[in-house]
């Protein structure tokens, strides 16, 4: 796999993380700050197309999205690739290796990346001693469930055109909240190969399918992804209300 991860030497100190300044998230108290000041042992910044986390790898580690997006995704023997989801800043990641032993999948970066790096370690007295930040876990785990209930319900009964309009309706909405569009522009960083990958077409059904969204004005191809231009459009196509959620955990 392509590019690196290195180390980042310039650590934001939690108390100025731009990610706190966003309505989507849940304020901290000073005690919960100071811990997650502790917990947090530095910074890691990796290249767009590097691999974050390994299928069956251990770590001693797990890390918040600072900046970027990447997808985790499990591999077939034959190099068949399901993309199971997204991720974007605030997403908590290895939670799944930290507790199960090793990670279930794998986790590519889909643009440059920095990720807040935690000491897997210190995870038992956060439950012992910060109950709200255990549910908070707890939730971040819950709403992981309900989005791969409806990625599933995607792949098994909603037809191409459905789920792309709501899987391209997903992460725009998703990426909305996070004040990730500038200006006008609003691209979301993925292929048409990854498009496939996450629905389950062949990349030339996934190409035709797409232009249809295209030739009715909702969405735009471009070389650095997606441009979305009608959202009502997507979601309706899609029979999908969009996310109901107002604030959400940020650990």
């Amino acid at each position: 796999m392509a590019g690196t991860a290195t180390r980042n030497d310039k650590r934001i100190p939690c108390e100025s993380c731009p990610l706190r300044k966003l309505d989507h998230f849940r304020a901290f108290t000073a005690d919960e700050l100071a811990f997650i000041s502790e917990f947090k042992t530095g910074e890691l910044a990796v290249d767009s197309g590097a691999t974050i986390l390994v299928e069956g790898s251990h770590s001693a580690h797990l890390f918040t999205v600072l900046t970027g997006w990447g997808f985790r995704y499990k591999m077939l023997d034959d190099g068949r690739r399901q993309i199971l989801n997204y991720i974007m800043p605030g997403d908590l990641v290895g939670l799944q290796g930290s507790l199960m032993g090793e990670m279930q999948h794998s986790i590519e970066a889909l643009s440059p990346v920095t990720l807040c790096v935690f000491e897997r370690g210190k995870l038992n007295r956060l439950y012992s001693s910060y109950p709200d930040l255990a549910y908070d876990l707890t939730w971040i785990a819950a709403r992981e469930e309900r989005i791969l209930d409806e990625n599933l319900l995607s792949i098994g009964r909603r037809s191409a055109l459905e789920r792309a309009a709501y899987l391209i309706a997903f992460l725009y909405q998703r990426a909305k909240a996070l004040d990730l569009f500038n200006g006008s522009r609003v691209a979301i960083p993925i292929t048409q190969q990854h498009v496939a990958d996450t629905l389950g077409l062949s990349i030339v059904h996934t190409n035709k399918t797409l232009k249809k969204l295209a030739e009715r004005g909702m969405i735009r191809w471009a070389d650095k992804g997606c441009n979305v231009r009608d959202i009502d459009g997507l979601l309706a196509i899609a029979g999908w209300e969009g996310f109901s959620e107002t604030k959400r955990p940020l650990i």
